[in-house]
């Protein structure tokens, strides 16, 4: 609900501030008074483009802000998803710098005009004559029949599953294209994982190859080293081990004379000890060694292997080349096995497939049932209105697609006339009757579902009197469930209304203004008076006013 609206610096408006109470608000003035600019003004809150023309003062900016009471309206999953905080006193404030940059706020948080509209289509529906479109869209057929079928937990239970059902459908075709590109692969890919496998990797493996090959490659001249290693430690007559036993000898001598000497001789035992192991040593190692020819040449082999398959894969490791082993160990075994997961993905579907078939059957039937109280609520309705010949055709018809809301296409069809020909709205119906026909409708919702604010601006337009009283009536009757503000030149709407406002233009130091000014009792009926039988003021206008008020 509107309950305040500030604007300052646009247009002929200098500067401007009121509130708005639930009910039905009457908006009233003379032709160029300012009401097209109050709609401007509300327009720039809904998310419409600003145009520097607007402001009054070009070297300042124009500020146009306005309240909501939003508590009924059910927009926390908006705010979240548009990533806004939330507030059940919500403001918009929109700016026109003399820039001409435009700026937006909601409870001061900066937004685009993308999420200003998408808020903005919640809160506010400005409906003119003019502007019927939303009448022959198919989307607002459904929501009116879907508001008289009680359909919106059936229709969140089918979007859910309809959801699952199209990203199901996506799996199955990403699965189908890789089962496509797959096969492509598979025969190469099983060759290569085929050698990978054959060359019975280990990690790390090739440097011990490398030091193995170097062994095997220089056998005699290691044989050689070690013999003479092993002369040096052990000969009888010049041996360093030989040699140690005699200086360990001397020393045990000297010292059973002085103490001093002990360190010196356990010095010497230690080497001796250290020396004994190494010769053990330098033996296992001539022992262990065998020149092996064969094995040289498998070893020798497996080093070609390794390298030319690192040279292959463009890799420098057998570590990467196990990497490599073990992706295309899972491209053979998921191209293997694809089958049998399209298999699974098509039951998953089938299943979903049968919940949706569930959901939009119920909804169809819902739909089905509802299709003639809406009907015969539109055409009683109308026939107040001054349209008693109007007639609905509207019949639903199976789709064989999951579309966005069900599986029905539906017919709206239209007759203004007895015995006429039933076609699509925009073809069957003048602009005057589509405008009764979606205060028909737009009454008929507000019986069933929460609307936004809605503002008919001059939709009596080219009506007579009696059938105003009609259109007077359901909007005041509407404005019991929400919020009605009606721009009229009609005096038997303006007296319907709890509210009464009226836009009039000032001369102020040779500038003009427009303002917008609340009318008391009095007030109204000499603005009634005057909508009646013109400015000058009779009698019979005053006395018609209050009757009309009364």
């Amino acid at each position: 609900m509107l309950t305040g609206l500030t604007i300052k610096n646009y247009a002929l408006i200098d500067q401007l501030q009121v509130n708005f109470n639930d009910g039905f608000t009457i908006i009233t003035g003379e032709t160029g008074a300012g009401k097209s600019i109050l709609l401007g003004g509300l327009s720039l809150i809904l998310g419409k483009r600003a145009d520097l023309s607007s402001l009054r003062n070009p070297d300042t900016k124009c500020i146009i802000e306005a309240t909501f009471d939003i508590a009924k309206y059910k927009l926390q999953p908006l705010f979240k998803s548009e990533d806004l905080d939330y507030e059940s006193q919500t403001i918009i404030r929109r700016e026109i710098l003399p820039s001409g940059k435009s700026r937006a706020f909601v409870n001061d948080s900066p937004v685009n005009l993308s999420s200003l509209q998408l808020l903005g289509a919640q809160l506010i529906d400005i409906h003119s004559q003019n502007e019927t479109l939303q009448l022959v869209d198919d989307a607002f057929q459904f929501q009116v029949i879907d508001a008289l079928a009680n359909t919106e937990t059936n229709l969140e239970t089918y979007t859910l599953h309809l959801k699952q059902y199209k990203t199901l459908q996506k799996q199955l075709k990403e699965l189908k294209h890789f089962q496509a590109e797959a096969i492509k692969e598979h025969d190469y890919n099983s060759f290569l994982l085929n050698e990978l496998e054959t060359a019975n990797l280990k990690a790390g493996e090739l440097q011990d190859l490398e030091e193995e090959y170097e062994v095997l490659n220089n056998v005699e001249a290691i044989q050689q080293k070690l013999e003479e290693a092993n002369a040096l430690l052990s000969e009888e007559q010049i041996g360093v081990l030989t040699n140690l036993r005699t200086i360990k000898l001397a020393l045990q001598k000297l010292s059973t004379i002085s103490i001093n000497y002990q360190p010196i001789l356990d010095r010497v035992t230690s080497s001796l000890i250290e020396l004994d192991d190494v010769l053990v040593d330098i033996e296992r190692f001539q022992d262990a060694l065998d020149a092996d020819p064969n094995r040289l040449e498998v070893v020798n082999t497996k080093i070609s292997t390794l390298n030319n398959l690192m040279q292959k894969h463009l890799v420098n490791s057998v570590d990467e080349l196990l990497e490599i082993k073990e992706a295309l160990s899972k491209k053979v075994e998921a191209t293997e096995n694809v089958e049998q997961d399209i298999l699974e993905k098509e039951k998953e579907i089938n299943a979903v497939k049968l919940l949706l078939n569930t959901e939009a059957n119920s909804i169809t039937e819902k739909r089905h049932k509802a299709i003639p109280d809406l009907k015969k609520q539109l055409e009683a309705i109308l026939s107040q209105l001054g349209m008693p010949n109007a007639q609905f055709n509207i019949s639903l018809n199976p789709s064989e697609e999951f579309l966005y809301n069900g599986k029905d296409n539906l017919s709206f069809l239209f007759s203004a006339n007895k015995g006429g020909q039933f076609n699509q709205l925009k073809k069957a119906a003048s602009g005057g009757e589509l405008s009764r026909i979606m205060l028909a409708i737009k009454f008929i919702l507000s019986k069933y579902v929460k609307l936004p604010t809605i503002m008919f601006d001059e939709i009596d337009t080219g009506v007579s009197g009696e059938i105003s009283n009609k259109m007077a009536d359901i909007m005041s009757q509407m404005s019991t469930n929400m919020q009605v503000f009606s721009i009229t030149h009609l005096p038997q709407i303006a007296a319907k209304g709890n509210t009464h406002f009226k836009v009039y233009k000032e001369d102020v130091n040779e500038v003009t203004t427009t303002n917008l000014v609340k009318l008391n009792y009095d007030e109204r009926v000499v603005e009634l008076a005057q909508m009646l039988g013109g400015s000058q003021l009779s009698d019979s206008a005053i006395a018609h006013a209050k009757q009309l008020l009364n």
